[in-house]
């Protein structure tokens, strides 16, 4: 027989806020509520784009103030798209976390799939694939080289160190952010975990997952190695179609998809919750980033009281 774990549980930290200017103490209480409540982690999202229908804080910057006013979270960003940002300024601000947060950082990367944000960044989307590659390389060599020479198509640097080093050694956990097969061959390659994004299904996750053993098996790795994760959108709520239009709602501001929410979020009762999170379990996820949408105070007490206790794994 197996023996049952509980499964880590992440929350989704306070980075969309529609009424300006922020509340600070609002953004401290949920922060150290969720530290006091035991949650695995808190996480953000890249922020690169732009939205009328919210204000989204920048997601290094907010793990940098999480940092400050929690002791025991993880900080972790699902997922960045490093080839919209200067690699060089990006290793050098991940360092820096990771060194104010004496190690608590997993950064999560990705491509994307909005090629117009290049031309708002000044960017060309044109071998954006090489780049990311390269991006990673070189953020990779700049975390755990000193006097480094780096020649690659994009970037290139001579006899330089960046100081100082990420706390975590090597370097702080990467994980991919994939759906295409050869991103998620990419992960396997690349990285150290897959987090799946709270737009893709249960079932996008299933197969995402099938897909990454069968790239570890045939790359000869360890897939107890390998970490797997899930970012889920959900409301917790006795009353169904009052959450289910609420996620609709929200999904319609923000993303412009109501129908997008029926497919992707997880609601109702929190014993339904339950046994709709369980199904992201039993696919292989060893972390659950609890996505709530809205009330995210009252939301979060729920999630710990009421939903987190009862999820486990079975392990042989």
């Amino acid at each position: 027989m197996g023996t049952e774990e509980k499964v880590l549980c992440g929350i989704i930290g306070p980075q969309v806020h529609r009424q300006l200017p922020i509340n600070l103490e609002e953004v401290q209480a949920y922060l150290r509520r969720a530290e006091e409540l035991g949650f695995h982690s808190v996480w953000v999202t890249e922020q690169s784009g732009f939205n009328a229908g919210a204000s989204s804080l920048e997601g290094v910057t907010l793990l940098s103030y999480a940092a400050a006013v929690t002791s025991r979270l993880r900080l972790g960003i699902a997922v960045l798209l490093i080839t919209l940002r200067n690699p060089v300024h990006l290793a050098k601000s991940l360092a820096s976390l990771d060194q104010l947060s004496q190690g608590r950082l997993i950064v999560g990367v990705g491509l994307g799939t909005d090629t117009g944000l290049y031309r708002a960044h000044g960017l060309s989307s044109e071998r954006r694939v090489a780049r990311f590659n390269e991006a990673l390389s070189y953020i990779q060599r700049l975390w755990t080289e000193k006097d480094l020479t780096f020649e690659g198509q994009f970037w290139q640097i001579r006899n330089a160190s960046l100081l100082p080093k990420p706390f975590q050694k090597p370097h702080p956990p990467i994980w991919f952010g994939a759906r295409a097969p050869a991103a998620l061959k990419r992960a396997v390659r690349c990285g150290s975990g897959f987090i799946g994004a709270g737009s893709s299904s249960t079932a996008d996750f299933k197969s995402h997952v099938q897909t990454i053993r069968q790239e570890l098996e045939a790359a000869g790795k360890d897939p107890g190695e390998f970490f797997l994760a899930k970012r889920v959108n959900l409301a917790v709520d006795r009353d169904r179609e009052r959450a289910r239009r609420r996620l609709r709602e929200w999904f319609g501001t923000y993303y412009h998809r109501a129908d997008e929410a029926d497919r992707v979020a997880v609601w109702g009762s929190p014993e339904e919750c339950v046994e709709q999170l369980q199904e992201v379990v039993s696919a292989g996820a060893r972390l659950v980033v609890l996505s709530p949408l809205f009330d995210g105070m009252e939301q979060m007490e729920i999630l710990a009281r009421e939903v987190v206790p009862s999820l486990t794994t079975r392990r042989a």
